[in-house]
């Protein structure tokens, strides 16, 4: 009963909150939005991950690399510049806050010293692997491996869950029940894939016992760990009677699984460091020696540990030839927006909510218009950080973190039985009402915190217009309002360039909440744009205006954005 009474405390926390507070948000911004104890946290950690990014001042630095080899054998390896005398390198402990001058006084310098080998230290590292899947590492994984939303994760989960029909065997439940904060594997599934791993790979890939994983502190642990129900049931197996959707998630499931349960990886790990004056200089490499569990699996955001380089065989004392030295220009990048794996896992580390509830709050949060996806990362919406603004005024404890997961250990403590539920939420409801009845105040003070100055005039009464934050995001409104009511998008200073138009280009917001680009005659005149317009001419063919392209390279977290011509015809970009 206990656990029950966690329960209903939970629904009723969340009725509370999201009841009456999203009907203060309805007057307050537009009809439609709504919070929550958890979603409102999510949009917070979003908007405060943007802030960070807008506030962000890139430093730039310089890394040195040595090519090297020993005199007696050619054997080629790199060598960062590590330290100079005793001051080490600031980024990543090679990076130097220097410019380009300074760098290539240092590599000048660097190259007309002899290159010693210093200190060589070898030892064997093991890589474990990891856990079997819960609902938060599921969604995780499956985001960075297969593209999959959590929401798409789940619904194929429940399907394989629910049962296949797998041939002559009829209708099948492929895996447990895919909603659990739990790592414990129940002992027959230990059995299955022991003896699976020790058929298929050998005794050498099987540990001595089964590996049994600890279930973190606060779990509920009504249900093991998702895997598959037929371990010796191989992906391969099952592919016919799979969709492709399915057939990918399974076999992510199996493999981890299965690779839980097996030897850990094994490498010999080598670092050199190599003096050259007053320079030191250092290369690092690791070669696998035995695969272990990654024959199998490997988790994404690791598959770089580990990686082979492979360094020469040498000792203290000898000398090296220097082959090549390269400068190489650096700058700091901000913190990456969250995708929805990494909002997870932060939402897991801070434990905010339930692993069962992330899919719905990111649902959610993109449905209200909170939140947009570009190029798979998660941005708050003009709307999103305006509700925002308003929860943390006017509810500041609703969309504090902190808070939030102190509720979740007093929900905890219900679950335990040393608490009633009736005494938790009598303690959380009176403040809450005082805040109910302060926040609509506290809303309108922030929302007119939130206006700023503008240089453009009201073509209507001549006074200077401001920056105002509505239901579809920010606008210019005049400040006589509300005598005089002219609102209008936020000029770019940029000419609408159809032919025969006066307007201008203004950004603009889709129904989605994403940010485009249009004319400010709009419907009389339909021109829009995706690229954000810069007001400065193409200095090749004389376009009004350039346009911000913004391009990710394959595998990097690193944004780059260039300047190029807005017509097609032309190819000038920098």
């Amino acid at each position: 009963m206990a656990l029950v009474d966690a329960q209903q405390a939970r629904r009723v926390l969340d009725r509370l909150v999201g009841y009456q507070i999203s009907p203060i948000l309805w007057r307050s911004v537009k009809p439609g939005l709504s919070a929550g104890r958890v979603q409102s946290v999510a949009v917070r950690l979003i908007c405060e991950r943007e802030a960070e990014i807008e506030a962000f001042k890139s430093e730039e630095y310089w890394t040195l690399t040595a090519t090297l080899t020993p005199t007696e054998v050619q054997h080629l390896f790199p060598a960062k510049l590590h330290r100079i005398g005793k001051k080490k390198g600031e980024i990543n402990n090679y990076g130097f806050r220097i410019d380009e001058a300074r760098a290539k006084e240092l590599a000048a310098d660097a190259k007309t010293q002899a290159y010693l080998v210093e200190k060589v230290q070898k030892r064997e590292r093991k890589q474990k692997p990891v856990p079997p899947f819960i609902t938060s590492t599921l969604q995780q994984e499956a985001s960075r491996k297969l593209r999959f939303v959590a929401k798409r994760t789940m619904f194929i989960a429940q399907q394989l869950y629910e049962g296949l029909e797998i041939g002559s065997e009829g209708s099948i439940g492929l895996i447990t029940y895919m909603r659990t904060d739990s790592t414990r594997v129940a002992q027959e599934a230990l059995q299955a894939a022991r003896a699976y791993i020790k058929t298929t790979f050998g005794e050498e890939y099987l540990p001595n016992r089964a590996v049994n994983y600890q279930t973190k502190k606060g779990a509920q642990d009504a249900h093991e760990a998702i895997r598959p129900t037929l371990p010796l049931q191989s992906p391969a197996d099952l592919k016919p009677y799979l969709s492709n959707d399915q057939f990918r998630l399974y076999e992510l499931i199996w493999m981890r699984f299965i690779a839980s349960q097996m030897n850990p990886a094994i490498f010999d790990g080598t670092t050199i460091d190599i003096q050259a004056g007053t320079y030191l200089f250092r290369s690092t490499g690791s070669v696998m020696k035995f695969q272990g569990f990654r024959r199998v699996y490997m988790e994404d955001e690791r598959e770089s540990d580990g990686e082979d380089v492979n360094l020469p065989d040498v000792k203290e004392g000898d000398t090296l030839n220097l082959r090549k030295l390269e400068p190489k220009q650096h700058f700091t990048q901000p913190p990456p927006r969250y995708n929805e794996a990494t909002l997870v896992k932060m939402l897991e580390a801070k434990e905010i909510g339930r692993p069962s509830t992330y899919a719905s709050i990111l649902s959610t949060i993109q449905d209200r218009g909170y939140v947009t996806k570009e190029r798979g990362r998660l941005l708050p919406t003009d709307v999103g950080r305006l509700v925002n603004e308003l929860l943390k005024h006017g509810f500041p404890n609703i969309v504090d973190v902190e808070f939030t997961a102190k509720m979740e250990d007093q929900l905890d403590v219900i679950a335990d039985g040393k608490v009633k539920w009736v005494e938790t939420l009598g303690q959380f409801y009176p403040a809450f009402q005082t805040a109910l009845k302060e926040a609509p105040d506290r809303m309108y003070e922030a929302r007119k915190a939130m206006e700023e100055q503008s240089d453009e005039k009201c073509e209507k009464c001549g006074t200077n217009m401001i920056i105002k934050w509505g239901r579809y995001g920010r606008f210019l409104g005049c400040a006589n309002y509300p005598e005089c009511k002219n609102a209008k998008p936020i000029p770019m200073g940029i000419d609408c360039p159809e032919p025969d138009c006066d307007g201008y280009l203004g950004e603009r917001r889709s129904r989605r909440g994403k940010v485009f680009y249009g004319c400010s005659n709009y419907p009389k005149c339909e021109f829009s744009t995706w690229d954000k317009p810069v007001p400065e001419p193409c200095p090749k063919c004389n376009a009004p205006f350039l346009v911000e392209k913004t391009e990710k390279a394959k595998g990097s977290e690193v944004v780059t954005t260039r300047l190029a011509c807005r017509t097609s015809e032309c190819d000038y970009t920098k």
